[in-house]
């Protein structure tokens, strides 16, 4: 195989970034073989080697396996992930369902690659049988110890991710088996490495398949879409970013999320509440320099949410994480559709 010949396949789409990065490569084909890769040279022939491989092999929806590296591939782009791991999304599979060997992969695109690429495969080996959270807890860190680079589990966690985005393909008691492996290893490890949307995701179409109608009644009861309660926020952290910045405070961080229907289940069942009595579907945190700020900022964000509001002031830790919360106040008298949480951190000791 020429890797160097690149033509977009007519049997899936591609996404735009890759579409890109192909033409940009095919444009500058011919510079020297024996040079080390560029990062888009490494991920179009990465994606070009893979679609080699998996022709003629298909998933159980019936669309062309290169599907499924493509997306795990542009999941870790998303997450920023370098150029030897997004080729390791393209690669992730092939040395488990093709002929290829790990000494292959590393002659064509490095030894960092082959690690990455070897790790996945050893992880898919992995069986799980947890019937109780604290055997689910020593899979995880058996899971954890297995991995030498901690890259090789977002790789593993963005694979699981597209296969549970997909599962509606499989028969219901396979289904039923990746869930809960799902939501007893994969999605807990994801928010061990701070991977949240990756979290949310994972439990939430766990949830689907596992409580089939305690998700729906859920959903029924969550009136707006997740793209709509995510634009809702992005627009209040937007409006707060410039209130704060008229008062000249500056903020290391703005950002809101909505809580997942897992997460809303979970805190109902936990606290043995109705879903009318949760009041933080939605949140935003901020993270200011001092204590007066702090105060400053929960002024405006009660001033901006107007009806339900809840604050929590605590120290950045040196990481720059937020600690675990610890205090928080929240007025509790009207309905949580209208609730928007503001958690704000300060630097200051």
């Amino acid at each position: 195989m020429n890797v160097a010949t690149l033509t977009f396949p007519t049997d899936i789409a591609l996404p735009e970034w890759l579409q890109a990065c192909l033409l940009e490569y095919r444009s500058s084909s011919g510079s020297n073989s024996d040079a080390p890769l560029a990062d888009a040279d490494l991920i179009c022939e990465a994606f070009n080697f893979a679609y080699s491989l998996h022709e003629g092999q298909y998933r159980a929806s019936g669309e062309p396996y290169i599907a499924h590296p493509v997306a795990v591939a542009g999941l870790l782009r998303d997450l920023g992930g370098s150029a030897a791991m997004i080729a390791a999304g393209f690669l992730h599979d092939v040395i488990e369902d093709t002929d290829v060997t790990a000494e292959e992969i590393e002659q064509r695109f490095g030894i960092e690659v082959r690690r990455l690429v070897e790790g996945v495969t050893k992880l898919s080996k992995f069986n799980f049988s947890s019937k109780t959270e604290r055997l689910a807890e020593n899979f995880r860190r058996m899971f954890l110890a297995m991995a030498q680079d901690i890259r090789v589990i977002v790789v593993k966690l963005a694979d699981r991710l597209h296969n549970m985005r997909t599962l509606e393909y499989l028969p219901d008691e396979k289904r039923r088996r990746i869930a809960l492996e799902t939501r007893e290893i994969f999605a807990p490890l994801a928010n061990r490495l701070g991977i949240g949307r990756f979290k949310w995701e994972l439990e939430d179409l766990a949830f689907k398949y596992l409580e089939p109608e305690a998700y729906r009644a859920i959903r029924q009861l969550v009136a707006d879409k997740r793209i709509d309660r995510e634009t809702r926020l992005e627009r209040v952290a937007t409006t707060l970013q410039e209130r704060l910045d008229q008062l000249g405070i500056h903020c290391y961080d703005i950002s809101g999320r909505p809580k997942h229907l897992y997460g809303i289940y979970e805190k109902m069942q936990r606290q043995q509440k109705s879903f009318e009595e949760i009041y933080d579907i939605a949140a935003i945190r901020i993270i200011v320099e001092t204590n007066d700020e702090c105060y400053t900022a929960e002024f405006s964000g009660k001033v901006l949410s107007g009806r339900i509001w809840a604050i929590a002031m605590l120290p950045l830790s040196n990481q720059n994480r937020p600690p675990p919360l610890i205090s928080q106040k929240i007025s509790q008298n009207l309905k949580s559709e209208s609730f928007i949480a503001f958690r704000l951190f300060c630097t200051e000791r």
